[in-house]
Parts: C-alpha cells; structure tokens; sequence
C-alpha cells in the first residue's frame, strides 16, 4: 500500500469512508431539515431574546454545521485503502507495539486515523498519525527493527518494534 504524499492526507478503510459519507448525508438531510423547523418554529413564538427553544436550537445547527464542515474536510483528505498486510511490517492501520529504549514497558497504539476507532467503539486505544514525528519515523519498519525520532519539544527517542498487526 503506498502512504499518503500529503501531510493532510488522513488513511482510512472502506468501511470508515463509507460509515463517514452516510454520516454526512444524514447530517446535510434529515438532521438539518429537523433544526431549521425546530428554528422556524420558535421564531414564531416572537421574542427571541428570551426564547430558550431559539437558542438551544441555534447552538444544535452551529454544532451540526461544524461536524458536517469536519466531515467534509475529512473526506476530501481521505485515502481509502485496503487493510494492510498482516507481515508485520509497520502501516497505516495497524496496531503497533513499540518499547523505548532503556524501557522494558511496552506501549500499544493505533497507526492511523481515529475515524477508524468509529469503526469498533468497543475499542479504547490511543492514534499516532503516519505523519506524526512518531509514525514517520517507523512506517516502513518490520518488527524487531529500532527508528529513532524527535519529539515537538527537541527531545531525541529511540523506539524498538515489538509487534505490528492490522487492526
């Protein structure tokens, strides 16, 4: 699977671009046209001032229009690609076990997009984007390999690949 060339390019599964596309229609159609008559309705009550109905329902459209703006931005961003391969070489959409150096713990996290995790809400695991200084830095390696990275704040980490499989 080729990585996303675009720093704001987000990888996502079929399915996740699929579950998000009927999100947005849902939202654009049955959900907007349920706020602007509950919004017509209330400005029929007259003063707007003190119409709590009014404002609950002004604050439910900006919400709505702010999911449906994040929504949109997500799947014009959107790579769609296969689940990748289970040779534990290290890819959009696995879940990777990493082991700092000079550390016998483990850390176990997402390498992806978060919109996948909408795909499983049973599933509570952190997301490092591939184009993270983290995710850059061992995309591409197999388990058992080091990747060295720095952090925002200059700091200089050594990770060991401990496992890599997809999620």
């Amino acid at each position: 699977m080729t990585q996303p060339a675009d720093t704001d390019t987000i990888w996502v599964t079929q399915e996740a671009y699929d579950r998000l596309k009927q999100e947005l229609e849902h939202l654009k159609g049955d959900v907007w046209t349920d706020i602007t008559t509950k919004i017509a309705a209330a400005r029929d009550e007259g003063d707007l001032k003190e119409n709590g109905g009014y404002h609950a329902a002004r604050e439910e459209q900006g919400k709505t229009k702010a999911r449906i703006d994040q929504l949109e931005s997500m799947l014009r961003r959107a790579e769609v690609g296969e689940k990748p391969a289970d040779d534990g070489m290290v890819e959009a959409g696995m879940i990777v076990t990493i082991r700092f150096e000079g550390d016998s713990d483990t850390e176990e996290f997402l390498l992806g997009s978060r919109e996948l995790l909408s795909m499983d809400s049973s599933v509570e695991i952190d997301v490092y984007s591939p184009t993270s200084p983290l995710g850059a830095a061992i995309l591409g390696k197999k388990v058992g390999d080091s990747a060295a990275y720095e952090t925002p704040n200059g700091k200089k980490l050594t990770v060991e690949i401990v496992a890599a499989k997809p999620f």
